[in-house]
């Protein structure tokens, strides 16, 4: 009930700020100047349970979570501390002969505390609680419970000690929470590395590429043989490897934004830069000759250089002084930076090769890869909603018409001989098997095969060679050749077919569809045998199972039977159970009256007249769906709250009574015939069930789309129409708003977001360059403001460098700012307001390629958005904007290490 009461809150608090803009203001800056509200992140509060606006509510859940904090920092303490510093000498409790060296660090000391211990533990935390009064407004609602240990005689100093403690408690309900998981998962509470000299993490730890926040990172276990001479060479690979790919990187996007060469790449064979595709397509267009340059530059930077143990190129220096410095550490942290990127880069281009692999584009806008052998099969049987045409691992990349018919000619054969399996593991358990003799000779019964993969060890040779007969004769009997027949699956059994062609399609449509499922099903089918030594799964002997205590209640039915993954009555209540199944059948009477009613007036039409007279309210005047809610007069409220109430009230649903089985005297689901009335109420749970499914997805579409039900194309109304087709919208996500910015349609409010978000966008990619930049290239020679004697290597980079930043620094990036939004006409319908101020870098006379380096603009400035705050957090987090975490001296995750 309190998060149904929380969304509606956030539901209705969002309502009220689209009538009033200034609410919802305030409901987010009402606490933003509280203690707690800390960089990097600031006032944080993604569920919502500040937008009532509430300072009573506010200041109880500050005061739960100050006493929290304490809580976890004393439990964080107490794992610790007894690691390091050790136990106390003597006996924790004398009468019980208990040494504090007898209780185990972690979750295993609870099995210690005696019954008095637990006694003195929650009489302490009842002290606690009544010796003070924390209602709104003392000291100890605040937090201050008398122990001066934070405090200060001055206030700014006492604020920060404060904001401190809120900080170190959330660190440490975050760590405590870890410790339980280490400790429950391990079975020891805290593990010293210094202990672990065997681990061959040991071997490498100082090397370069170990960086925050992963630390060494091998969970292939390549170095495992703490071999110097193999971590050498992988490292050396490595190296090359990420910046063949990063150049590779680079040569997919460059092409994209800036455009290709002019002239020609090739005068004797006649190619013009403009003439090359961009992407794998590219590799068609390199003739002989430039295969030969490429292999022979790759066999001269292999030869040209010793690259044996201990060399300068072993340790990937080349002689390329990109990445150099004179001060070692500065040397390090380049060639470190060099690693990360080289890493982000080997995913990255990989993340490339398979797009294009899959689209036939290296880059864009899905309607425009005609050339995508996604497009080739995309007609196919088989392609099907809600996946469409799914190839992941690029079977068709080669857009060979004969090597895919080959494969769904392998995959048609496949799917039946599972069907015929499957069907084969299931109707003995069933039916039972056939009477007699499988093999007379041998003296072997039909009832003497086992079900499953056991009936493999009954087949005599004999059988093995009919059935390796038999798919011979399959295969050579017909003539399977590309064109035939048979190639497209049909061997003369005309099982699946009809004289209307669209019939016949969707017959076998739905044997491809089959046959997967029964692929699926097989496997699943083989592993449980495998698993359990029972192709089926013998009920009968899980006697001791917990399932079997509600085994023969309603709503166990196939083919799922009795199911609870959760484990809800692994207790083996009949009570709980009991109320538990009351809900449920509570829950799906609901579930199936709204579903109904976001039905049947969509079918059936609404009723004529007045639902409320005196109101002038018609029946036809209320919308479908949730909003139909909007129209409910407080009356009507009253009715539905006071009719629920009478449901509850007017039956005694104790234990044992007929209402605590569902039977409310509405003999809608009754028989005289015992087995049909608990078949009939079995069908109701089954569908209550299904109906709590579909009300929610109903509620879901409905707040997505705008309308309650329906064919997507009839949602003319929906917001998502209104810009699916916008620049922006890119494969494969497509249009995306789960917040609902654009659920008023408003096209005006859609161009000042899209405008907003290609200004955040300009500034976060140059923001990441700018961090990025002096670290890899260095800084500019000389002073940056020659009157405050500031030089350009004086300024720190990242967040820091904002310290150095003068006063008419800031005057003239704030004047910048302003003559950026104030010298254009960004009204609606001007070019500005689209984003063009006249920098003509993202252009082109042919529209389409406008269009793309426009739209990969926006993808390249979502991607910086992420980025640069990734890159602020880091450096808020570690006091670095980059780089090598020796160097974080300034970290405040340096702080604790000092004991």
């Amino acid at each position: 009930m309190a998060v149904a009461g929380t969304a509606i809150a956030a539901f209705a608090s969002r309502k009220a700020s689209a009538a009033n803009g200034k609410h919802q203001l305030v409901a987010l800056t009402a606490f933003e100047n509280e203690l707690g509200v800390q960089a990097p992140v600031g006032f944080w509060d993604p569920a919502g349970f500040t937008a009532d606006g509430s300072t009573e509510n506010f200041a109880r859940r500050r005061q739960t979570e100050l006493k929290h904090g304490r809580i976890s920092m004393l439990a964080t303490m107490g794992y610790i501390t007894p690691e390091i510093t050790g136990k106390f000498p003597g006996y924790l409790s004398p009468s019980a002969g208990l040494k504090f060296a007898d209780v185990p660090n972690g979750l295993a000391a609870i099995s210690k505390v005696p019954a008095a211990g637990w006694g003195q533990i929650l009489a302490y935390m009842a002290f606690c609680e009544v010796s003070q009064d924390q209602s709104a407004g003392t000291p100890a609602a605040a937090g201050d419970f008398g122990f001066k240990v934070l405090t200060a005689s001055d206030p700014e100093a006492k604020k920060t000690k404060l904001a401190a403690e809120l900080a170190n408690g959330r660190l440490a309900m975050m760590a405590i929470i870890g410790m339980f998981f280490q400790d429950g998962l391990t079975g020891s509470a805290w593990g010293d590395w210094a202990n672990y000299t065997a681990s061959p993490l040991r071997a490498f730890e100082n090397e370069l590429g170990v960086q925050a926040p992963v630390g060494f990172w091998d969970p292939a276990g390549f170095t495992a043989d703490g071999s110097t001479e193999n971590f050498a060479r992988r490292r050396q690979t490595e190296l090359k490897h990420g910046r063949i790919s990063m150049l590779a990187t680079m040569g997919y996007i460059t092409p994209e934004i800036t455009g290709k060469f002019p002239g020609y790449l090739s005068p004797s064979a006649g190619l013009k830069f403009a003439d090359v595709p961009n992407g794998l397509a590219a590799i068609s267009k390199v003739p002989a000759a430039g295969w030969g340059q490429i292999l022979a530059y790759m066999a001269f930077c292999e030869v040209s250089q010793d690259q044996s143990a201990g060399t300068p190129a072993a340790a990937g220096d080349f002689g390329f002084k990109v990445l150099t410095a004179s001060d070692p550490e500065a040397k390090k942290t380049k060639l470190a930076a060099e690693l990360a990127n080289g890493r982000l880069a080997m995913m990255a281009i990989i993340g490339m090769f398979f797009q294009d692999g899959l689209t036939g584009s290296a880059w864009g806008d899905w309607a425009n890869y005609t050339a995508s052998p996604l497009r080739a099969f995309e007609n196919e049987l088989g392609v099907q909603a809600p996946v469409g045409f799914w190839d992941p691992a690029g079977f068709t990349a080669d857009g060979s018409t004969e090597n895919f018919a080959r494969r769904r000619q392998t995959e048609l054969k496949h799917g039946r001989i599972s069907m015929l399996a499957t069907m084969g593991y299931i109707t003995p358990e069933i039916t039972g098997k056939f009477p007699g003799y499988l093999s007379p000779s041998a003296g072997l019964k039909f009832a003497d095969v086992p079900n499953g993969l056991a009936a493999i060890s009954k087949v005599p040779a004999a059988g093995w060679g009919q059935i390796l007969a038999y798919m011979a004769f399959c295969e050579v009997s017909q003539d399977q050749s590309a064109g035939t027949p048979a190639a497209a699956g049909d061997f003369g059994f005309k099982v699946l077919t009809a004289s209307d062609p669209e019939a016949k399609k969707t017959k076998l449509a739905a044997e491809l569809a089959n046959g997967r499922l029964a692929m699926m099903a097989i496997i699943g089918m083989f592993f449980q045998d495998g698993l359990t030594g029972s192709a089926w799964g013998d009920w009968a002997n899980y006697t001791a199972s917990p399932l079997r205590a509600f085994e023969n209640e309603l709503g166990v039915q196939a083919p799922v039977g009795f199911w609870d993954p959760a484990g809800f009555t692994a207790d083996g209540s009949t009570e709980n159970f009991a109320r538990r199944r009351q809900t449920e059948l509570k829950h799906g009477r609901i579930s199936m009256l709204a579903t109904m009613g976001y039905i049947t007036p969509e079918i059936t039409g609404k009723f004529p007249g007045y639902l409320s007279p005196s109101a002038g309210l018609k029946f036809a005047d209320v919308p479908n769906g949730l909003a139909a809610i909007s129209k409910v007069p407080a009356a009507g409220w009253g009715q539905i709250l006071a009719y629920m109430a009478f449901c509850e009230v007017s039956q005694d649903q104790s234990a044992g009574t007929p209402a605590a089985a569902g039977d409310f005297g509405f003999k809608v689901l009754t028989a005289s015939d015992p087995e049909a009335k608990k078949t009939k109420l079995a069908a109701e749970l089954a569908n209550g069930r299904l109906a709590m499914m579909a009300i929610i997805g109903m509620f879901f579409q409905d707040g997505l789309t705008g309308s309650a039900w329906g064919d997507w194309a009839n949602y003319t109304a929906s917001p998502l129409r209104a810009f699916e087709n916008e620049l922006g919208v890119q494969a494969p996500v497509g249009f995306w708003d789960p917040a609902g910015f654009t659920a008023d349609g408003s096209t005006e409010n859609f161009a000042r977001r899209r405008q907003t978000e290609l200004k955040h966008g300009r500034i976060s990619m140059l923001a990441t360059m700018g961090y990025i930049t002096p670290e890899i290239t260095g800084k500019f020679p000389g002073y940056l403001s020659p009157s405050a004697g500031l030089k350009f290597a004086d300024v720190p980079n990242g967040l820091a460098a904002i310290s150095k930043v003068p006063a008419a620094g800031w005057g003239q990036i704030l004047a910048y700012m302003a003559f950026c939004e104030v010298s254009q006409d960004q009204s609606a319908g001007t070019p500005a307001a689209a984003g063009d101020f006249g920098f003509k870098v993202l252009t082109a006379s042919d529209p389409e390629a406008k269009k793309t380096k426009l739209a990969a603009e926006l993808a390249n400035g979502r991607l910086a958005m992420m980025a640069i705050i990734g890159m602020f957090f880091q450096d808020g987090l570690t006091g670095s904007a980059w780089g090598d975490w020796a160097n974080y001296t300034a970290s405040p995750l340096r702080a604790e290490r000092k004991m």
